[in-house]
């Protein structure tokens, strides 16, 4: 599987992103996907998941609330919306994906994006 992410950029805080990994390969919908975030100086820290259907979805607790995680298996896609975004929410944004698991935590992943940079301003 190869995953391409795309959506990030520039916004203010209180402003709105919408991140999206598209997915090769014709067995996307054996796959959880999930998003993580890295910041400089940071580790890369998990934001959140979906499983294979879409009929599971979890978040940390930084962005549950304000960040939704959908998936649409017949356009190999996944999407990351973020809303009422905040400074500390930049960081390069990855997405990934697990063959036949939702894992929390990111050494678990199978396949990794090559990142999307966003960046909210205050």
């Amino acid at each position: 599987v190869q995953l391409q992410a795309s959506g990030g950029g520039l916004v203010q805080a209180g402003g709105s992103l919408r991140l999206s990994c598209a997915a090769s390969g014709r067995t996307f919908n054996r796959y959880g996907m999930g998003w993580f975030r890295q910041a400089p100086g940071k580790e890369r820290e998990f934001v959140a998941n979906i499983n294979w259907s879409g009929g599971a979805t979890y978040y940390a607790d930084s962005v549950k609330g304000r960040f939704t995680i959908s998936r649409d298996n017949a356009k190999n896609t996944v999407l990351l919306q973020m809303n009422s975004l905040k400074p500390e929410d930049t960081a390069l944004y990855y997405c990934a994906a697990a063959y036949t698991r939702t894992p929390l935590h990111w050494r678990e992943y199978d396949y990794w994006g090559q990142g999307t940079d966003v960046t909210v301003s205050s």
